[in-house]
Parts: structure tokens; C-alpha cells; sequence
């Protein structure tokens, strides 16, 4: 049996809309003579089909196995054919690239000023589009027909397109470069995390200082911002620089609302800046504001002429919800964000074949986090499981390392003492592995290992101890990162002043004017 989730032509069909099954059915019949091809036949088994199993449409005579492969391969081949066909899908890159298609089929008939008139409506178009790779292509196809054939009486022809192409082309140079850079951000940040200390953190600006490329601001175009932002952006998420990362996330989008027609041709790269922005938000804790971007673009993404396709649908539904939850948890709302919960868990299963596994763990973890901040022990410690057991993901190990602690705290406050033991044990095997640990992180773990040992007369006494030592983490450049996962400072209060977390978390919320 053939693993359904991983099957591409299976996810393919499973992800079609009743619209484009039909749209493939009728291009499918327009092929002549296909009402009972083997492919067509296929389509239906697999549209039907709760899972893929091959030994069944072996068994049922729709193929056989030795050409089942090459059958699945030609289905693929024409579902993508009637999707690009599909005026849902017709972007404007599409729209470019089929007028460059054209012109090549006329420049190969011999019409060489029909190809060259579609050439400068393509060139156009992808120039106010920002498709600078595109445009450098069209150009250089339009140099090729003005070399080869006399086709105009301009004299100055050669030289506009000389200009056009060096022009282009310094630009494809400088967002190659600021891509690259950005990438490589991002590599890095996975290989070895965010800057823990200041050897790491002047390694950090050497390494950017080093690769950013020297540019003329005025000759930078849309994708060359674009590419600028999101590698100051990485820069500043890496060395935990919040206010820095809320300044270029907010000139990522802002860029986008300045040219609104970049939103359909890059929707999400607009959806991800607007996530990073309101991530910076969250961070800096500046509720007010946060909400306010989070109606803004569920506001955009609902209104008329917003790409709406099947990725963009799951990407806002990502990045919308999970910033919801983070603005219960600034705001301590934890039982007003409980319906959030259930919208999530049907959002997760609808977009399974969309989002990936580690972003499904953190929605696990922001759960576990709301029933936390609801005193429903049992039910964060559900959800936490859910992240501790899975052996088959790798996820960040600062999303493992929190779940466990958090587990534990979990486990203390319910009474589990049962299963605190084991749960210590296995947590401080798994953190002596990590090289990289916050000092909030090693306190807890201490502080936790020695709870047995308290007398539970002295248990304020030692959460007032642990509250002290941890505070002065709380606003250190480099740990106070480890707060985010975890309030647990706020946890150590409403234990030491005997309220609950919600209710510390509401006051602190109402100190800080934002």
C-alpha cells in the first residue's frame, strides 16, 4: 500500500475543488475518445478513494501493475494541464510567461513582427509586475530577433535594448544576492539558532556586514526592497533584536501597501510579512497594535480581488490563528480564546496537506499553553504529549525543550506526583544533550529536580527564591527570549500570591501602556 499522504498524484486529486474536477472531466472529454481511457478511470477511483491502495485498481482491471507508474505519471501530467487552463489559476507570471510562449511559436513561423509586438506587451507587463528574471528573458529574446532580421528603421533600437538589459540585469544581480543572503539567514539561524551570547552575536554582524551587497537605494525596485527587508529582518530576529524586526516586517508590508498590485502577484510573501510583523508585535508586546493587524488582515484576506488559492488559504489561516493566540496570551484571555481552539483543530485537519508538521506542533503548544493559562492541567498535559511523543518529526529543539518544562509544571500543578518523576528524569536527559541551554531554562530544571526535598510549609518561600533569580532574566538581551515560550514568572507569582495565572497576566497586561 502506498502511503496516501505522500503520494503526489493522490494528494493532487484530493486537493482539487469540485470546480476543477469538473473543469478536468470536460477538458479530459475534449481530448476525443476518452469517456473510457485508462487515465480518466484512474481519476475516478482516486476521487472517490478515502486512501490509496494500488493493489485494489490492479484488482478492479483499470490497469496493470507493470503500467500503473506510467499511467499515474500521465494523469499528473494532464490534471496539471486543465489547472493551468483554469482562469482561477491565471496569475499574471502565467499570463507573461504564455504571452513569451506565443511569441515563440510565431518567431519560429517566420512572423517576426508579430512575436516581437506580443515580446514588448510581455516586457510590459512583467516590468510593472516587478518579474525582472521574466522582462531580462523577453529582452534578450528581442535582441536575438533584432540581430537576426531587419525589422525596424529605428536607429536607436539597439541601444534602448542595451540600456533595458544592463539595467535588468544589475537588478537580477542585486536581489540574487540579497536572496541569497536571506536564505543563508535562515540557514543559519536552523544550524546553530538565535545568538545566545556576544561572541555569537558579533559573529552574527560579521556575517551580515560581510554579505550585504553595496546598492544605489534610487535604482532599487519592489523584489530588491523586498529582499533587503527580509534580510535585515532575519538579521534582527537572530540576534534578538524585536524593536529591529518589527521595523523591517512593518517596511515588508508597508511596501506591499504602496504597490497593492504586488499583493496578487506575490500574495504570499504578503501573508508572511504580515505574520513576521505581528510576531514582532507579540514580542515587544504591544497588544493594542497586534489586534489591530490581525483584523486588518482578516479584513484583506476576505476582500474581493485577494488570491484566494488553495496554499493562501492555508498560509492566512496559519499565521492569522496563530496570532490569535498569542494575543490571548499578552492579553491573558485564556478562556475568552477556548472557541479558538476547536476553529484550529477543524482548520488543521481541512489544511493537513498544506501545513507541515512542526507548525501543527506549535499550534499544539499555543493550546497547551491557553488550557495552562486556564488551570486545566490535564488538558495542556494532552496536548503537550502530542508533542513529546512524536518520534517521527524533527521540530526546533527550543519547542521540544519548553514543551517538556511546561509538562512538568503542568504535571506539579495537577498532582500527578505519580508521573513527575519519570517526567523529570526523561526532561534532563533530554537538556543535557542540548548545548545551548537559558539560564531560565537550567534554573527550572534545578528547581524542579529539588521539589521532592521542599517542605511544603517552605514551597512559597522557594518560589519566591526562584521568582528573584529569575527576574533579573527577564529583560536580558539575550534570555529573555525564553520568556516568550513560557510565563513563568507569572506562574511563580499567582503561586507565591496564591491567584490565578489569568488574572496576574490581566493586571500586568493593564501596566503596560502601550
Amino acid at each position: 500500500m502506498t502511503n496516501e499522504l505522500k503520494d503526489p498524484l493522490f494528494v493532487l486529486v484530493k486537493s482539487l475543488t469540485k470546480s476543477e474536477k469538473r473543469q478536468f472531466k470536460l477538458y479530459a472529454g475534449r481530448l476525443g475518445n476518452n469517456s473510457d481511457s485508462k487515465f480518466i478511470a484512474l481519476f475516478n477511483f482516486l476521487d472517490k478513494a478515502d486512501k490509496l491502495d494500488e493493489s485494489i485498481i490492479v484488482k478492479k482491471g483499470i490497469v496493470t501493475k507493470l503500467q500503473l507508474s506510467n499511467l499515474k505519471a500521465h494523469l499528473y501530467k494532464q490534471i496539471l494541464i486543465s489547472l493551468r487552463l483554469n482562469p482561477v489559476h491565471r496569475t499574471r507570471r502565467m499570463k507573461i510567461r504564455e504571452q513569451l510562449d506565443f511569441a515563440t511559436i510565431l518567431y519560429h513561423k517566420g512572423l517576426y513582427k508579430q512575436s516581437l509586438k506580443l515580446l514588448d506587451k510581455a516586457k510590459a507587463l512583467a516590468i510593472d509586475s516587478d518579474e525582472n528574471n521574466i522582462a531580462y528573458e523577453i529582452v534578450e529574446f528581442e535582441k536575438i530577433i533584432e540581430t537576426q532580421y531587419i525589422t525596424r528603421s529605428i536607429s536607436s533600437r539597439a541601444d534602448e535594448l542595451a540600456v533595458q538589459a544592463k539595467e535588468l540585469s544589475m537588478k537580477n544581480v542585486i536581489a540574487s544576492r540579497l536572496s541569497n543572503l536571506s536564505l543563508q539567514l535562515y540557514g543559519l539561524m536552523l544550524k546553530t539558532g538565535y545568538a545566545k551570547n556576544d561572541k555569537e552575536h558579533e559573529y552574527l554582524k560579521n556575517y551580515f556586514d560581510g554579505r550585504l551587497p553595496r546598492y544605489d537605494w534610487e535604482l532599487l525596485g519592489f523584489t530588491e526592497k523586498l529582499w533587503l527587508y527580509k534580510a535585515h529582518l532575519w538579521y534582527s530576529f537572530m540576534t534578538q533584536d524585536f524593536l529591529g524586526a518589527y521595523k523591517y516586517s512593518k517596511k515588508w508590508v508597508d511596501l506591499f501597501y504602496e504597490s497593492p498590485r504586488m499583493i496578487e502577484v506575490n500574495p504570499v510573501f504578503f501573508l508572511k510579512g504580515n505574520n513576521y510583523l505581528m510576531e514582532s508585535l507579540f514580542l515587544i508586546k504591544e497588544k493594542t497594535n497586534l489586534e489591530h493587524k490581525i483584523n486588518r488582515l482578516e479584513k484583506m484576506v476576505k476582500s474581493d480581488g485577494f488570491p484566494l488559492y488553495e496554499n493562501t488559504l492555508a498560509v492566512s489561516f496559519l499565521y492569522i490563528n496563530t496570532n490569535k493566540f498569542n494575543l490571548h496570551f499578552l492579553e491573558g484571555s485564556f478562556k475568552e480564546g477556548l472557541p479558538l481552539v476547536d476553529k484550529v483543530l477543524e482548520g488543521l485537519e481541512h489544511y493537513k496537506n498544506h501545513i507541515d508538521g512542526h507548525h501543527i506542533m506549535v499550534f499544539y503548544y499555543k493550546i497547551a499553553c491557553l488550557y495552562f493559562g486556564m488551570e486545566d492541567h490535564e488538558k495542556c498535559i494532552e496536548y503537550l504529549q502530542k508533542i513529546i511523543t512524536n518520534k517521527s518529526l524533527k521540530m526546533r529543539e527550543d519547542l521540544m525543550c519548553f514543551a517538556r518544562v511546561l509538562s512538568l509544571v503542568a504535571h506539579y500543578e495537577a498532582s500527578m506526583d505519580e508521573h513527575l518523576e519519570a517526567q523529570l528524569r526523561d526532561t534532563y536527559k533530554f537538556l543535557i544533550k542540548m548545548d545551548d541551554l537559558y539560564s531560565v531554562q537550567k534554573e527550572m530544571i534545578k528547581f524542579l529536580r529539588n521539589l521532592g526535598n521542599i517542605n511544603p510549609l517552605e514551597i512559597k518561600t522557594e518560589f519566591k527564591k526562584l521568582y528573584d533569580r529569575l527576574k533579573k532574566h527577564e529583560n536580558h538581551p539575550y534570555e529573555k527570549r525564553a520568556f516568550l515560550y513560557l510565563d513563568i514568572l507569572s506562574w511563580l507569582k499567582s503561586n507565591i500570591e496564591g491567584r490565578p495565572i489569568g488574572e496576574i497576566i490581566r493586571e500586568k497586561a493593564k501596566l503596560e501602556v502601550r
